[in-house]
């Protein structure tokens, strides 16, 4: 290994394994340096970039791709997965899906990545989306579907524009129109920390939390987690678009 061990060290204590996925695939498939920690927020691409520069892993990309690969290797755990319901009156046994994926929430050290077809304001897990996104350490990030946002609306749900002004502090992108088409956002998860992973049936909405039959498996993986984080950055050119 070239460069620096304590500027190699400081690096993987910086970067979450899903980052260093992330930047040695887009490295490793030729795509500029600079481009490839535009993913990141400023100061910490920044930051990044010192450290490369103190290991002298700017100009050798291959070894840069090798270490950025190790800290994702290192950061992966073992995997369990647990399954969790939402049913009328509790009748489920195997742990509440609303208790668990708002423990997750309230517990986040560093991210949130939450992905839903609508928020309903009498949601619990609004509420504690909404307390996560006011924690200056916690990144929130949040994909919605902007139809089932912004079309008809009413009291009970935001708007994408309200969403954005609510969690002011996240980055909050809903969906547009691909080829011509308008794309719907069915896909129901939240990741945490970046290695747990709750994918449910449940939309945000109060009756989907204590009323229908729901289904979520609460996964502890973090490169799963890290993948499905990845792979919905890699479609914000596409069909996404942050909302200022």
């Amino acid at each position: 290994m070239s460069g620096e061990p304590t500027a190699v060290r400081e690096l993987g204590e910086l970067i979450t394994g899903a980052e260093a996925e992330s930047l040695a695939a887009r490295l490793g498939g030729g795509q500029p340096l600079a481009m490839a920690l535009a993913q990141l927020d400023n100061q910490r691409s920044h930051r990044i970039r010192m450290l490369l520069e103190r290991a002298a892993l700017l100009d050798d990309r291959a070894t840069l791709v090798q270490v950025l690969q190790g800290i994702a290797g290192a950061r992966a755990g073992p995997t369990s997965i647990t399954p969790v319901w939402t049913t009328p009156a509790h009748l489920a046994q195997h742990g509440q899906l609303t208790a668990s994926i708002h423990h997750y929430i309230e517990h986040a050290r560093e991210s949130v990545v939450c992905s839903t077809f609508n928020f309903q304001r009498s949601s619990a897990l609004w509420s504690a989306l909404t307390a996560a996104a006011e924690r200056p350490e916690v990144a929130v990030r949040v994909y919605v579907d902007a139809a089932a946002a912004d079309e008809n609306p009413a009291p009970w749900k935001p708007t994408t524009q309200e969403v954005a002004q609510q969690l002011r502090a996240a980055r909050v992108f809903r969906t547009r129109q691909f080829h011509g088409s308008p794309v719907r956002n069915h896909a129901k998860f939240v990741a945490i920390d970046h290695q747990f992973l709750v994918v449910t049936s449940a939309n945000f909405s109060k009756s989907a939390e204590q009323v229908n039959v729901e289904l979520g498996l609460v996964v502890a993986d973090q490169r799963l987690a890290q993948g499905v984080e990845r792979q919905m950055i890699d479609l914000e050119a596409h069909i996404f678009e942050r909302i200022e």
